[in-house]
């Protein structure tokens, strides 16, 4: 019986046991006290698995090359930046992701930071309850205008919030849906013309390695003066330092933080001494319906490949290799 591991969060119960357990297979759940970020740990837990159920925990060369019975990572999500591609290729495990199951769930995320920030929590919330209240005016949100870096699945979810709102929408994005752009009435722009004219700024771009810190003390420095950057991308666009320093000079106004560059976000971080910052703990993807929907799709995703199909929109690595077989 094909032993699967599941990591993510929250998944005790959902469509996926009944999947799994109707075509064969062994699920178990990773125990919630391990610190799955430490490799070790990480092989230990894994080491008679075929398939993991992954949530964000990274999977280096290292991890991959101590686990020969590993034939497929299923993420439960869209993000793939923390498994090393080319260490899987080698040992030849396929990676996976979960597409278009959770931008709703990213996009009222993302409002729900912006709009916080731009009403003043958490300050106001910690003064409550100080008994010191804070009456101060902030800019209405309505009229206002929202930079959109990334105009895929997500990135139009949140623009058609946007929208919905009364803000004004620029987007930065090289292979952009024109007619999406042309029914929702989007100003496409380059990257310096939105942060020069954005009173928020949202991140909705891959990590991909020329994206690295695509925002740091320059691209900051170019954000109009008492704007908001939202970030529920992911850590490694904002180089965190170069933020801080925005925040703490008053050039930026404010932030909205989903994503670290590591996770989980240190106690030391100084991002936790600013009263300017909204912080959650990489959970923008993960309302009821989007889990339900991924763990679904993930475990459809194991009995296929164990089954000899190849889903093709699922898979991120492996391109050139048609020979791939769930060997047991």
């Amino acid at each position: 019986m094909p032993r699967v591991m599941c990591t993510s969060l929250n998944a005790t119960e959902g469509p996926h046991r009944q999947i799994l357990a109707d075509h064969g297979f062994e699920l178990i759940d990773a125990p919630r006290h391990l610190n799955l970020f430490d490799a070790d740990v990480l092989v230990a837990l894994l080491a008679d698995c075929e398939a993991i159920l992954a949530g964000s925990e990274p999977y280096p060369r290292r991890v991959i090359e101590s686990l020969p019975r590993l034939r497929a990572i299923c993420r439960t999500g869209v993000g793939y930046d923390a498994i090393d591609l080319a260490a899987c290729d080698d040992a030849r495990v396929v990676v996976t992701i979960t597409p278009g199951v959770n931008h709703h769930s990213v996009a009222e995320h993302t409002f729900a930071l912006l709009l916080g920030v731009a009403r003043g929590f958490p300050e106001l919330d910690r003064k409550v309850r100080e008994n010191r209240w804070n009456r101060t005016a902030r800019p209405r949100v309505m009229g206002s205008t929202l930079g959109i870096v990334g105009l895929g699945r997500i990135g139009q979810a949140v623009a058609t919030r946007a929208v919905g709102l009364g803000m004004k929408v620029l987007a930065h994005e090289p292979y952009p849906n024109q007619e999406f752009v042309d029914r929702w009435t989007i100003e496409l722009v380059s990257l310096d013309d939105l942060l020069a004219r954005s009173d928020y700024v949202s991140l909705h771009c891959p990590a991909a390695r020329e994206c690295r810190h695509l925002m740091n003390a320059r691209t900051i420095a170019k954000m109009k003066p008492g704007s908001v950057l939202i970030n529920t991308a992911r850590g490694t666009l904002v180089d965190e330092a170069a933020l801080c320093d925005a925040l703490q000079s008053g050039h930026l106004r404010g932030a909205g933080l989903d994503v670290f560059e590591v996770e989980p976000l240190p106690l030391s971080s100084p991002l936790l001494a600013l009263d300017n910052v909204l912080l959650a703990g990489h959970v923008a993807g993960l309302d009821c319906e989007s889990h339900r929907d991924t763990m679904d799709m993930v475990a459809h995703t194991v009995v296929e490949l164990h089954g000899g199909q190849w889903p093709a929109d699922r898979v991120v690595n492996l391109k050139d290799d048609s020979g791939w077989t769930w060997r047991t």
